[in-house]
């Protein structure tokens, strides 16, 4: 690696223990680069609806501009020795905290009331989308060119049960509607 960048080899020692120390130290910079773009789009002023939908299509879009970073993200904690894994735990956690609680105001202004609507917006906008992206890179398959369409249609169902009785208006739900359909 650090010939790669053209540092001295014995830079990267000096700064990291060994390599699962460099391991986690780069999985949780790719974590909190996810993340802020992510959040970016979960925090936005814009219509709650879209916000939702542009998060869901945003951990594909996301994974299929960075295939490498992405793979690198499906190792978890297991997959770290005990010292790197306390310092990616750390950094994980503030960062978690943080998407939680985004995707927790979203759902209160998406209209979640109780536990059953939060785990709902939970599945829509981090749990699904990350199954897709998962599914295929572990196959070792590229993700298919609908899959952020699929996963902004999922969202859109999930979300819709939020306020049944909301007209679908022509963007969908909460003006969730996936860009296929937007583009018919």
């Amino acid at each position: 690696m650090a010939q790669a960048v053209g540092a001295p080899s014995g830079s990267v020692y000096h700064r990291f223990a060994g390599r699962p120390a460099l391991l986690a130290e780069v999985w949780l910079r790719t974590v909190e680069a996810f993340q802020e773009g992510y959040l970016a789009l979960v925090e936005a002023p814009s219509e709650p609806g879209a916000a939702a939908g542009a998060a869901a299509r945003h951990v594909i879009a996301w994974s299929r501009a960075h295939p490498h970073e992405a793979a690198l993200l499906l190792y978890g904690r297991a997959d770290r020795s005990e010292e790197p894994r306390e310092r990616a735990d750390r950094g994980n956690a503030r960062g978690n905290a943080r998407v939680l609680g985004a995707v927790g105001s979203l759902a209160a202004v998406l209209g979640a009331n109780g536990p059953e609507d939060q785990e709902r917006v939970a599945l829509a906008l981090v749990d699904l989308p990350l199954a897709v992206v998962r599914r295929h890179l572990r196959s070792g398959r590229a993700l298919p060119p609908y899959a952020e369409d699929l996963a902004e249609e999922s969202a859109a169902t999930l979300l819709a049960a939020l306020a049944p009785d909301a007209p679908d208006g022509p963007h969908g739900p909460y003006g969730c509607a996936p860009a296929r359909a937007q583009t018919a």
